[in-house]
């Protein structure tokens, strides 16, 4: 077998391996066969899920762009907008926090209190089960609608700066207000990953209770895993 070339396909002896692992490929290399489990690209659920978050993405940003620019035009007084701007990227910090944490947690804990019916248990299990899509509605989704809103604003403040006050360059007041959310969007981020890596089952325990009461007040269950 020493001198069988690399990358070679198994034979048929080894036939009854791949027989145990579907979309997989086994390969004779360095002396040992390298089995090579490629389901991951072949899972039509991920194809889907992916193709439906791209669909309502869409649509998201779509309203979400077309808000903002009617936000923009609304809102003149830079008093607002401001404190506006900053209520935006802390939400967009806050889910990011959310999404982290959710790939973070661990789900025996979760498991023990709901075993004990403690309230939201149960709702903490189910997040950590879905965390990739957890972390892909706060991290991408939310992030990306912040992301849209907090340049709206800023834009719309750079504008209301340049018609108080002449003098000032648009172009160098609309860097200055670009890096101004960029560095305050990853600082929080950085610092919020942090937390929620460090404190990951006590944020999800905190957002599952209030998703359980969202629940008892609308009758809508949230991913509806059975398992």
């Amino acid at each position: 077998q020493s001198g069988a070339p690399r990358g070679k396909p198994a034979g048929p002896m080894s036939q009854r391996l791949l027989n145990r692992q579907p979309f997989a490929r086994l390969f004779f290399m360095e002396g040992n066969y390298l089995l090579l489990r490629t389901h991951i690209f072949n899972d039509k659920n991920v194809l889907i899920s992916a193709l439906t978050v791209t669909f309502f993405t869409f649509f998201i940003a779509l309203l979400v762009s077309i808000g903002a620019e009617s936000l923009v035009s609304a809102v003149n007084s830079v008093l607002v907008s401001i404190p506006l701007l900053i209520l935006i990227i802390l939400v967009g910090v806050f889910f990011d926090m959310i999404g982290t944490a959710a790939t973070a947690a661990v789900l025996p804990p979760f498991n023990a209190r709901a075993a004990k019916k403690v309230y939201g248990a149960r709702q903490a299990v189910k997040i950590t089960r879905n965390a990739s899509k957890v972390a892909n509605f706060c991290n991408d989704v939310i992030g990306d609608i912040a992301g849209t809103l907090s340049g709206a604003i800023g834009a719309g403040i750079v504008l209301s700066l340049v018609d108080w006050f002449g003098a000032v360059d648009l172009f160098i007041l609309g860097g200055m207000m670009t890096s101004l959310i960029a560095a305050l969007t990853v600082g929080g981020k950085a610092a919020g990953k942090k937390v929620a890596i460090d404190h990951a089952n006590a944020i999800i325990f905190r957002v599952a209770v209030i998703m359980a009461r969202w629940e008892d007040l609308t009758g809508m269950e949230l991913f509806n895993d059975k398992r």
